[in-house]
C-alpha cells in the first residue's frame, strides 16, 4: 500500500471508516425530535403576522393550564422536526428559513424505552438563552416561555415523536 498515492489512501481510509459497524452505529437514529414555536400575548396577536395560524383549542387549554403560560392569544409560528443521531450534535430550527430561533440537542445517555436523556441548548437570535439536560419522553411535550417578542412571548414545545 506504500506504492499507492495519498490521495488512493485516504479514500480507501474513509471507505473503511464509513463501513465500520460501529460508525454506522453511531450514525443510526435513535428517535425524532419535533420543536415548535408559538406567540403567545395578552394583547393583540396580529403584531406577530396576520397569516399565523391559531393553536387547537387542546392545546390553548394545555397551555393555559400552567400559570406561565397562561395567555389571552397563541399563534403557532413554525415547527421542526428532526432526527437524532448518537453521537451527533443536532439542530433544529423551526422558524425556517430564519435562524432567529434555533434548538440544539444531543444525547448525553443511552436511549431508555420510552425515553431520551439530551443537552438541549435554546439559542435565540443567535445568543444561547437556555442549556439544560434533560429526560424527554415520547408524546409528553415540554414547555419553555422564551424570551418577550412583538409584544408578546415565544412558547418552545419540544417533544418526541415515533
Amino acid at each position: 500500500m506504500n506504492h499507492l498515492p495519498f490521495c488512493f489512501k485516504l479514500l480507501i481510509t474513509a471507505v473503511f471508516i464509513l463501513q465500520n459497524p460501529l460508525f454506522a452505529e453511531e450514525k443510526s437514529a435513535v428517535g425524532k425530535i419535533e420543536v415548535a414555536v408559538y406567540y403567545a400575548t395578552n394583547g393583540d396577536p396580529s403584531v406577530a403576522g396576520d397569516r399565523l395560524e391559531k393553536i387547537s383549542n387542546s392545546l390553548e387549554r394545555q397551555l393555559q393550564k400552567q400559570d406561565q403560560l397562561d395567555f389571552l392569544h397563541y399563534r403557532k409560528l413554525g415547527k421542526d422536526q428532526q432526527s437524532i443521531y448518537r453521537s451527533y450534535e443536532n439542530w433544529a430550527e423551526p422558524l425556517k428559513p430564519s435562524d432567529e430561533v434555533l434548538v440544539r440537542f444531543e444525547v448525553s445517555k443511552p436511549r431508555m424505552n420510552h425515553a431520551i436523556t439530551l443537552d438541549l441548548e435554546f439559542w435565540f437570535t443567535r445568543k444561547k438563552v437556555l442549556k439544560t439536560d434533560l429526560i424527554l419522553n415520547f408524546q409528553q411535550p415540554l414547555y419553555i416561555l422564551g424570551p418577550s417578542w412583538r409584544g408578546g412571548y415565544l412558547i418552545l414545545e419540544i417533544k418526541l415523536v415515533e
